[in-house]
This record gives structure tokens, C-alpha cells and sequence, in this order.
């Protein structure tokens, strides 16, 4: 499927798209900072990304299990960073996102990080299997902070019978 398209244009290709959704994302995220946030506000995108799983149903994505746990290992790396800054604050009797200067500078350099090790890794991968391993390494990092954040708001909510 992917064989007939040169690997250098499938690189910049996804590049282009990894640097769009990420925009994508922290925008939506600086945006999100002004409502209120709910359970379902925080669980819906893993649940909404794990979709993205369907991708392996192809070989060209499927990944060697040492390359899985080293994607994993690294997204739950990440996963730490964003789970130590992202907090939250009770406004109007409502629990909202904290805003933090530091968050929106650890999203870039996440997206950098990440767009730097597609670059050097695309010699040594298929950019299909590429594809994979940055996908479980987005999942790796989503998951863990996304439950690190509904604990925390859980908390927050009890402890303070907001709504």
C-alpha cells in the first residue's frame, strides 16, 4: 500500500500533519482553560484516540513488541511532565483547567521532541511502522495523564461538593 509512495514524501507528509494536529491540540487546549472541565471532558480523547488502533489491522504499522515497550516507555516519560503541570482550580464554584505558562512551552517542546526522533528515526524505520510507534507513544502519554487528571478532579470534586 504505502511501497509505491517514496518514503521521504510519506516523512514530510506526516510531519506536516503531526505539526497541524499539534497546533491543533494546544489550541484546543489554551481554549479549553476558559470552561469549566467535567469527567467526561477528560476521559473522552483516549477513548477517542484509541480508534486510532485500527491502523494496525494493516502490516505496514504493525510493531515489534521491543519497539512497543520502548514507545511506551517513552510516552509515559512525557505523560509525567504533562501530569505534574497540569492542575486544577475551583472558579465560580466550578473546577477548572490551572493555567500555566509552563504548559504551553512543555507542549511545543513535546511536539519538537517528537518531530526531531521522526526525522532521526526515519532511516532506521518503515515510515509505516514509524507511524505506529508514535502512535503508541501518543496513547502511552495520553492514558496515563489523562487518568492522573480524573483522579485529581474526582478529588477536587468530592472534597469540595462543586456542583
Amino acid at each position: 500500500m504505502l511501497e509505491a509512495i517514496p518514503s521521504r514524501y510519506i516523512i514530510i507528509a506526516s510531519t506536516l500533519m503531526a505539526i497541524f494536529m499539534g497546533t491543533f491540540i494546544m489550541m484546543m487546549r489554551l481554549r479549553s482553560q476558559k470552561k469549566p472541565v467535567n469527567a467526561k471532558k477528560i476521559l473522552i480523547p483516549p477513548i477517542a484516540m484509541s480508534t486510532g488502533a485500527l491502523m494496525f489491522i494493516f502490516e505496514e504499522f504493525r510493531v515489534p513488541p521491543l519497539q512497543i515497550l520502548e514507545a511506551v516507555i517513552v510516552g509515559i516519560i512525557f505523560s509525567i511532565v504533562l501530569i505534574t503541570t497540569s492542575k486544577f482550580e475551583i472558579r465560580n464554584n466550578e473546577i477548572y483547567m490551572k493555567r500555566s505558562k509552563a504548559f504551553f512551552i512543555i507542549l511545543v517542546s513535546l511536539l519538537l521532541i517528537r518531530i526531531a526522533g521522526k526525522i532521526v528515526l526515519t532511516d532506521s524505520f518503515d515510515p509505516g511502522e514509524l507511524a505506529g510507534m508514535f502512535w503508541i507513544l501518543a496513547f502511552a502519554m495520553l492514558w496515563p495523564w489523562r487518568i492522573a487528571m480524573f483522579i485529581q478532579y474526582k478529588k477536587i470534586e468530592k472534597s469540595n461538593l462543586v456542583n
